[in-house]
C-alpha cells in the first residue's frame, strides 16, 4: 500500500520532488529527516549513517567528554572538539595519536601543566642476552616515576638470572611461564620456590637470589625496586664481583688454592643458558650447616580469593597477607567493559600501573585546577601522584587486568562515593546543589549507602544522552 498525501501524492514522489528542486536552489517546504528518507525507501545521507560517522570532525558535539577507542574502532584521532580545532597539515604519527586520543583530543575538563605519566615498555631498550632479555623503566625512561622503578625480564629454558643482590628492594609478578627462586635470609637460612602466572616474590635489600626458566618456555616477569632512580646495570652480580677480586683473596676465602679459581668468568655473566635443574627436593642443600629459612619470600597473589565487585573484582596483597613485603603493596585489578576504577585518590603513595590486558583512559586532578588525560595500552606504565584523585576507564571491549603497586607497607585509598555518603547530608547538597536541590535529592539517595565499589558498573540505561553530528543530535 502507497502512503498519499492530501492530493493523492506519494510520499515518496513529494519527497523526491522536493529534495530535487531543492538541488536547484528552490524553497521547498520539505522536512529533511531520517524518518522522511526511509518512509521514500531511499538510503540516509551520510550525515545520517553511523558507519561514516567520528567523533573527530568539526561538526561533532559531546559536552560530556565520552571516551573514544580509537584502536579498537580503528579510527585517527583529530584535534577538533565541540566545533573548535582545526586538520593537521604537518607530520603527524598516526599510529601513536591512535594509541593516545585523549592527547590529541583532550577532555574539555582538562587544564593545565602535567607531567608526563605514562610510558609504553616498547620505548624501552632490549639488552639481549644468551636465553633471555630485559628491558627497564625508570625515572630516566619516565621521569614521574620517583618512587618506583621496573624491569620486565624474560628467561628462557634453564636459563639464569645470575646470583646477585641489589641495594633496592625488589618485587615481582610472574607474567607468564615458570620460574624457580632462590635466596638466603640475613640470618642464613635459605629460601627455593617454583612459581608460576600470578605468583610473587620479594627480596629485601640486599638480600642474595637467583632466578631461572623452567618449563617448556621459561618465564616472562616484571620485576619492581622501590627506588625510581634504580638500573639493572648497577646490581651487585656474583661473577663481576669475583672477576674483579684478586685470586690470592679469593683462595685465601674459600680455603683453596688459586689454581681451582683459574678458569672463573672474566666478567659479569647477567643471564646465560644454565643446566636445568633437578626437583625442589633435588636441589636444596643439604650441608652440614645448611638451614632454611623461616621467612616466605614468595606469594600465590592469583589464588587470594577477589573482592567481587559490580565490574570487576580486586585482589590486594600487601604486609598483612605477605609480611616479608615491608616496602611494596600491589593490587590486582579486573575491570570489565563498560565499568571504571571507581574516582579514589592514594595517601601514603605514588600509585604506579602496569596495564597486562585491555584500553583504557586515566584523567589525573592535580589540584589548582590542573587535570590530564591518558590513555593506556597493554605494557604501558602509568603513574598517579600520591592524593591526585584519578579513575581507571575501560574504553574497549576486552576487560582491563592491572597492577596497582605502591611504596608502601600497606595498601590504602580513599573513595569519593563512600566520602561522600559518609559526609552529613547538607554538607553535600550545599557543597554542588546548592542551586539544584532536586537533583541533589537524587545524588544524595545515591550515595548514602556509602558503599565502596572499587570497580563501578555504572547501569547501561544511565548516560545515554545525546550527541550531535553535524547539528542531528542523536544517542
Amino acid at each position: 500500500m502507497q502512503l498519499l498525501s492530501s492530493r493523492g501524492t506519494s510520499v515518496p514522489q513529494l519527497l523526491l520532488a522536493g529534495l530535487a528542486l531543492s538541488n536547484h536552489g528552490l524553497a521547498v517546504p520539505v522536512q529533511d529527516s531520517p524518518q522522511q528518507y526511509l518512509l521514500a525507501g531511499l538510503d540516509l545521507p551520510p550525515k545520517y549513517s553511523k558507519k561514516t560517522k567520528s567523533p573527530y570532525n568539526p561538526g561533532f558535539r559531546d559536552p560530556y567528554d565520552r571516551p573514544v577507542d580509537s584502536v579498537g574502532e580503528k579510527l585517527d584521532p583529530l584535534p577538533y572538539r565541540n566545533g573548535l580545532g582545526a586538520s593537521v597539515l604537518g607530520p603527524w604519527n598516526w599510529e601513536r595519536s591512535r594509541q593516545s586520543p585523549d592527547l590529541v583530543r583532550p577532555p574539555s575538563t582538562d587544564h593545565g601543566d602535567m607531567k608526563n605519566m605514562r610510558w609504553s615498555f616498547a620505548d624501552s631498550h632490549v639488552r639481549i642476552e644468551e636465553g633471555g632479555w630485559t628491558r627497564q623503566t625508570t625515572v630516566r625512561e619516565l621521569g614521574s616515576s620517583v618512587d618506583l622503578a621496573s624491569v620486565n625480564m624474560r628467561l628462557d629454558k634453564g636459563v639464569i638470572r645470575e646470583l646477585h643482590w641489589h641495594k633496592e628492594a625488589e618485587w615481582a609478578y610472574v607474567l607468564d611461564g615458570e620460574v624457580r627462586i632462590t635466596a638466603i635470609d640475613y640470618e642464613g637460612g635459605n629460601f627455593i620456590d617454583d612459581l608460576k602466572k600470578g605468583d610473587l616474590w620479594y627480596f629485601p635489600s640486599g638480600v642474595p637470589h637467583s632466578l631461572q626458566g623452567l618449563g617448556e618456555n621459561g618465564t616472562e616477569f616484571l620485576l619492581i625496586f622501590d627506588d625510581g632512580a634504580f638500573s639493572e646495570e648497577s646490581t651487585f652480580i656474583l661473577s663481576d664481583w669475583l672477576a674483579h677480586t684478586p685470586k690470592s683473596v679469593i683462595s685465601k676465602n674459600f680455603n683453596l688454592a688459586p689454581e681451582v679459581f683459574e678458569h672463573l668468568p672474566k666478567s659479569e655473566k647477567y643471564i646465560f643458558q644454565g643446566s636445568y635443574p633437578g626437583s625442589l627436593e633435588d636441589e636444596e642443600p643439604k650441608g652440614k650447616n645448611v638451614k632454611k629459612s623461616k621467612y616466605n619470600f614468595s606469594h600465590r597473589m592469583l589464588e587470594q580469593e577477589p573482592k567481587i565487585t559490580s565490574g570487576g573484582e580486586v585482589r590486594i596483597t600487601d604486609s598483612k597477607n605477605f609480611p616479608i613485603s615491608k616496602t611494596v603493596a600491589a593490587a590486582h585489578v579486573l575491570i570489565q567493559p563498560g565499568a571504571i576504577r571507581e574516582m579514589h585518590w592514594h595517601p601514603n603513595a605514588d600509585e604506579w600501573n602496569f596495564f597486562l590486558r585491555g584500553r583504557a583512559r586515566v584523567t589525573i586532578f592535580g589540584a589548582q585546577g590542573t587535570a590530564r588525560t591518558f590513555d593506556y595500552l597493554p605494557g604501558d606504565v602509568g603513574i598517579v601522584p600520591r592524593n591526585m584523585g584519578h579513575f581507571v576507564e575501560n574504553i574497549g571491549d576486552e576487560p582491563i587486568e592491572m597492577l596497582e603497586v605502591f611504596k608502601a607497607d600497606e595498601f590504602r585509598d580513599f573513595s569519593l562515593f563512600q566520602w561522600m555518603g559518609e559526609t552529613p547530608k547538607k554538607l553535600v547538597v550545599d557543597h554542588l546543589f546548592q542551586d539544584d536541590p532536586k537533583n541533589g535529592e537524587i545524588f544524595w539517595n545515591k550515595v548514602k549507602s556509602a558503599e565502596k565499589d572499587e570497580v563501578t558498573l555504572p547501569d547501561p540505561e544511565k548516560g545515554m544522552d545525546l550527541v550531535e553530528f553535524d547539528g542531528v543530535r542523536e544517542l
